[in-house]
């Protein structure tokens, strides 16, 4: 079996981009055939020459866009071998494409063309991909619908997972359940989700706030839904925010080259580099313009899961990054309409408790991205860095895994935390009524125990009878007892 394809461009042109996920070869199959790890050709389907064009022709219609190969490949392809195939094809949908990129990645155009028919095709097709409303170009009658730019631009491909939460419409159901509660539990709900959505972004961080830095990010989050325009004074001011230390506050975007390291010594512990400072700035102006348009574009869970990775993966502030990206998150979500003034859903919560799945997410893109990059310890925190590939590793990446897990947080957050939150708020007050009707006792005792009998499966333990058997009375154990056990037998 041999390389084909995209596989085959990077192998024989060496590229520096990033593996294939599911590189294509030839096989001795019938047909074209989709395995988990591998895309099985058969022989007659398969390029019949090492002319690079021939592959990325093949690949366009078997394989999808890749823009990280293409950008890097096309730049290897004469004019001359460009115009040639389009002559010989002037309506066939991939060299189309080709062209449109090719003139794109090489800042060129092909001049003497032949007249240019068939059908308008799209960039990505929406059948395999997320997409946004196509933007056309004339000349090649192609249609791009990349979630960004040509500058800047992800692909999330619609994997069965990701059909099935985009079909499950989690916006419009987080609303429907809002819509059903009363104010009073709305605001008892937002009020337990600012709250934890705060803990858990800095626990995510190993951190825990203390009161200042926990109302400062609470106001961080409440920003969300004033809908501003995205630019870098007002992340500037958003990150002096949600640092404390003043030492570490930004006045503008990371001026020097910052890395990520984990617990190893030496070059083995630099886990990931983001780009240049200055390619950074580039980027940075691409993401905004994205987020800045989004609303409507393209799905608001999907648009807000690229933002929040793609600017951590940027990570254009020395500190703060982690916590500016899901606030990012929220923003877009706000930006969308489709969450009311002052609603918020608890992502960073199911986040914290899926760490081992958020950090899968994020090395879908840094381990990659880390392979390509020398990396020199001089002594102490001292490091050398050289970047050994092309800007393009930045610039055109494959977010599936991180809008796969950016949905699946949001399901989470809606099934798992503020329902479940809102129920238990519910049962609580059942409780507390039902025994605060029958006796006088002290609110804040009478609190602290239904709270430890809902949290111990309808139990007042023994430790929290003796704790305060000398202002509570005995009964009122087991009442509290006894209302949730009828709780139980309605629901």
């Amino acid at each position: 079996m041999s390389q084909i394809g995209y596989a085959f461009l990077q192998s024989s042109l060496q590229l520096a981009v990033f593996e294939p996920v599911c590189p294509a070869r030839t096989s001795p199959v019938t047909r074209v055939t989709p395995t988990p790890d591998a895309l099985l050709i058969p022989a007659h389907v398969a390029p019949g020459t090492a002319d690079p064009l021939d592959h990325i022709l093949f690949a366009l219609k078997h394989e999808g866009v890749n823009l990280q190969v293409l950008a890097q490949a096309l730049k290897r392809v004469p004019a001359a071998s460009m115009m040639e195939a389009i002559k010989a094809s002037p309506s066939g949908s991939y060299i189309r494409i080709a062209c449109f990129l090719w003139e794109h990645f090489n800042q060129q155009a092909l001049e003497g063309l032949p007249t240019i028919a068939g059908p308008a095709v799209p960039l990505f097709d929406p059948k395999h991909y997320v997409t946004a409303p196509p933007v056309r170009n004339a000349k090649w009658r192609v249609g791009f619908n990349g979630i960004g730019s040509m500058g800047f631009c992800v692909t999330v491909r619609r994997t069965a997972a990701i059909q099935a939460l985009l079909a499950a419409d989690i916006l419009a159901n987080a609303e429907a359940f809002l819509t059903s509660l009363g104010d009073a539990a709305v605001d008892r709900a937002m009020s337990w989700a600012y709250l934890h959505e705060t803990e858990s972004s800095f626990a995510i961080e190993r951190e825990k706030p203390v009161a200042g830095k926990a109302e400062a990010f609470v106001e961080l989050l409440r920003q969300a839904h004033l809908a501003e325009v995205l630019d870098e004074d007002y992340l500037v001011a958003l990150q002096n925010s949600a640092i404390s230390n003043p030492l570490d506050q930004a006045v503008a975007y990371r001026l020097q080259q910052n890395w990520l390291r984990g617990p190893l010594r030496g070059a083995a512990g630099i886990t990931y580099v983001p780009p240049s400072p200055e390619l950074a700035r580039v980027l940075m102006d691409e993401l905004l313009s994205f987020a800045n348009m989004t609303p409507g574009r393209v799905d608001p869970l999907v648009a807000a899961s690229v933002i929040s990775f793609a600017f951590v993966f940027i990570h254009p502030f020395m500190d703060g990054n982690g916590r500016l990206s899901r606030f990012l998150f929220h923003h877009t979500l706000c930006r969308s309409g489709r969450l009311g003034n002052g609603l918020l859903l608890p992502v960073s919560v199911a986040m914290k408790r899926n760490e081992a799945a958020y950090l899968k997410a994020l090395q879908s893109f840094s381990v990659q991205a880390r392979k390509h990059w020398d990396v020199l310890w001089i002594g102490d925190d001292d490091y050398a860095l050289q970047f050994k590939s092309d800007e393009t590793l930045y610039r055109y990446w494959d977010a599936t895994p991180c809008v796969e897990f950016g949905l699946q947080m949001a399901q989470q957050a809606l099934e798992r935390d503020l329902k479940e939150e809102t129920a238990f708020l519910a049962r609580f007050d059942r409780i507390y009524k039902a025994v605060d009707e029958r006796f006088d006792v002290r609110r804040n005792d009478l609190t602290m125990l239904v709270l430890a009998c809902l949290q111990n499966g309808g139990k007042v333990s023994s430790n929290r009878r003796k704790k305060y058997q000398l202002t509570v009375q005995a009964s009122v154990f087991d009442a509290i007892e006894e209302a949730w056990s009828e709780l139980e037998q309605v629901s």
